[in-house]
């Protein structure tokens, strides 16, 4: 298909993670014109992933060589890629295109920089962002000792001592991230047990300069200019205990980065985006959605690509059946 005389593309994307790059490799597959929009490319494979081995064809990568990976793929594409911040999609019905009538939605797609584009598809691969604690102290701090992005601000903490909080994959990648930089570790886990999979835990074993804390609920982040301290429960005996840092990472998750498709889509209980797990299609024809904002189970890189790739198809089943 080729783009209409009044600038409608086939397909819009809205993401340039995993998802999107590979919706929008899969897109231009299909001889499709596709449109990218992102704020950048990576997502959080950029800011989190720091070594990747469970990715096919790498035994060990860093996520910012493996997304350089994917744009470097993507750019050997005829795509057009713009850098801004979509804000808002509205379904048009029926539109009229060079005198004729076309049956199902159109979308206009605006973005942060007042600009419009429209499109017969849209695919929403916009990805999560960092979750906060929302605790005492940890807003004034950001910046100042508070960082969401270990990968970002890791190598300013040599020879310091710092707190990650969260024990999942994500809380132990950090931290082994940070056992090379930072004299001391400390990972603060809410629950009794840690969710990371067992090689991360054996990882964090072998590290001599890692402290693992379960039941430690964070209360407060302490500190005038940077942070000098944190306040955590021990949530057994209920009792308030005191480490001096000189950082926090927080790594407690992601919330999906969907608000410009609220009141258009249906969400879970997590404000994930609900899709038809076959097609990644929403509830509206010809609106799709793929990787971290949607409710499928397992958040993974190649699960996310899996997904852009899936809906690219389906996006391009769909535009087929249009014009039939």
């Amino acid at each position: 298909m080729k783009k209409q005389k009044n600038n409608l593309y086939d397909i819009i994307i809205i993401g340039g993670g995993p998802a999107g790059m590979a919706a929008g490799i899969y897109g231009a597959r299909e001889n499709l014109d596709v449109l990218l929009i992102t704020k950048d490319f990576g997502g959080q494979l950029k800011r989190k992933s720091i070594e990747i081995e469970n990715y096919p064809g790498f035994k060990k990568i860093s996520g910012q060589k493996l997304i350089q990976k994917f744009e470097n793929h993507l750019k050997k594409f005829k795509i057009t890629i713009i850098v801004d911040k979509v804000v808002k999609i509205n379904p048009i019905r029926n539109p009229i295109s060079n005198g004729v009538k076309k049956q199902g939605n159109t979308f206009s797609v605006l973005t942060e920089n007042k600009k419009e584009f429209r499109s017969l598809s849209v695919i929403v691969a916009s990805g999560a962002d960092p979750r906060p604690l929302e605790v005492l102290g940890e807003k004034e701090l950001i910046g100042r000792g508070v960082s969401y992005c270990v990968s970002c601000d890791g190598p300013l903490y040599k020879n310091k001592t710092v707190a990650v909080v969260g024990g999942g994959n994500a809380g132990f990648e950090a931290a082994i991230f940070l056992s090379r930089i930072a004299e001391k570790i400390y990972i603060l886990e809410y629950s009794p047990e840690v969710k990371a999979d067992k090689t991360n835990q054996k990882r964090i074993k072998r590290a001599k300069n890692i402290e693992v804390i379960t039941n430690a609920g964070l209360k407060e982040i302490k500190g005038k200019n940077f942070v000098e301290s944190i306040v955590y429960e021990e949530n057994k005996i209920k009792d308030l205990k005191t480490l001096k840092v000189d950082g926090v990472f927080i790594e407690i998750g992601s919330i999906p980065a969907t608000d410009f498709v609220k009141g258009l889509v249906d969400f879970n209980k997590r404000d994930e985006i609900i899709i038809n797990s076959r097609t990644e299609e929403t509830k509206i024809p010809g609106l799709f959605a793929a990787g971290d904002i949607t409710d499928e189970k397992y958040k993974q890189i190649i699960i996310a690509a899996g997904q852009g790739t899936k809906a690219a198809l389906s996006a391009s089943k769909y535009l087929q059946g249009r014009f039939q």
